[in-house]
């Protein structure tokens, strides 16, 4: 399973897609985990979102460093996630 961070300049219609779950941890950015590749994920997402809307996805690899996030974010991603090498 593989962890993603998605950031949308326009909310999706819906996030049924190629994942597990999906939650939105700040406004426009989500963390997603799947089996599918980053292709399939960010084509799925990319079908429920406005034409003109931005998009990036990206793998997440690693426990990212954050702050703000909504509340069990850090939880989320060291559960899907390699600890960072400090």
């Amino acid at each position: 399973m593989t962890a993603y961070l998605a950031w949308c300049s326009e909310p999706p219609d819906d996030l049924d897609g190629p994942w597990v779950e999906a939650r939105e941890i700040a406004p426009g950015l989500f963390a997603l985990d799947s089996t599918e590749s980053l292709s399939v994920v960010y084509h799925a997402l990319k079908w429920e979102l406005p034409q003109e809307a931005a998009l990036i996805v990206t793998p997440v690899p690693q426990t990212p460093k954050s702050r703000g996030m909504a509340p069990g974010t850090t939880t989320w991603f060291r559960e899907r996630t390699t600890p960072p090498e400090d």
